[in-house]
């Protein structure tokens, strides 16, 4: 895992005050996708909780993993008592545990290539249920939008993440689903988009800003400046796009797939 994958633990608390959290529409695409009762669901890079509360409901145990104890530590403020917090990365969790829904929310870009469907499912019952949510927030404005591009050139090209697979933008399926269409333990691979606006006070959007990695690996110096120019050029509120991207995706049962789930997890 890279460094600017575990840059957020010193951001915590803005973390969990600027991001913007997920829709109840989630949770239901989620369960209407399993068709049956998620009793145990496992969390890859939990955060400081946001979709851990979609998910921590009576009938379901989660278990929310981040490798960041920062992280974890804002998390347990914000969830019920009964959520089971483990400090590792999605590579160092042990193997033999298995789950009805692994789930990951804005962090599955995080995790190794190496080994990671074989891995991933192998955390899973057969038949159980892997969810990827994610997707840019981006002003609706594109005056806005083009404005604080040119705020933010002197020091940052983009401050988005690029495809890991190099799948580009527009095309009809997105990663991880392109992967996940391609591995020989998953099947039924879905992608749907839940739309979503936010409003934000311009402050708050440029806190928001502030917790994304690009950002935080900036110097000091650096990002106050950044941020300063930032503001300087928004109105005193933003509407953002902040649409919810969900890949699905079915674990097979174990015979019926060509390799067997255990031989990558390590």
């Amino acid at each position: 895992m890279s460094g600017r994958a575990l840059s957020f633990g010193a951001v915590a608390e803005a973390y969990e005050r600027f991001r913007p959290g997920y829709p109840e529409a989630l949770r239901d695409t989620v369960l209407a996708y399993a068709g049956r009762p998620v009793r145990t669901a496992l969390e890859i890079g939990a955060g400081t909780g946001k979709a851990t509360r979609l998910f921590a409901r009576p009938g379901t145990v989660v278990t929310a993993t981040d490798p960041d104890g920062a992280m974890l530590a804002e998390l347990r403020k914000h969830v019920p008592a009964d959520v089971r917090t483990v400090r590792a990365a999605f590579e160092d969790l042990p193997p033999g545990e298995r789950y009805d829904l692994v789930y990951a929310a804005a962090a599955l870009h995080w995790t190794s290539p190496q080994g990671r469907w074989s891995r991933m499912a192998a955390l899973l019952e057969p038949g159980g249920v892997l969810a990827s949510c994610g997707g840019p927030v981006r002003l609706a404005d594109p005056a806005a939008e083009e404005a604080v591009r040119a705020a933010r050139a002197p020091f940052l090209d983009t401050d988005e993440i690029p495809s890991p697979d190099g799948t580009p933008e527009g095309h009809a399926m997105q990663w991880p689903g392109t992967e996940l269409q391609q591995t020989p333990w998953f099947a039924d691979v879905r992608q749907q988009v839940i739309e979503r606006r936010v409003t934000m006070r311009a402050p708050d959007y440029v806190g928001h800003l502030s917790t994304l990695s690009a950002y935080l690996e900036l110097p000091a110096s650096a990002q106050e400046e950044v941020f300063r120019r930032i503001e300087r050029v928004l109105p005193e509120t933003v509407e953002l796009v902040a649409d919810v991207i969900v890949h699905l995706a079915r674990r097979l049962p174990q015979d019926a797939s060509s390799q067997d789930a255990t031989a990558g997890a390590v």
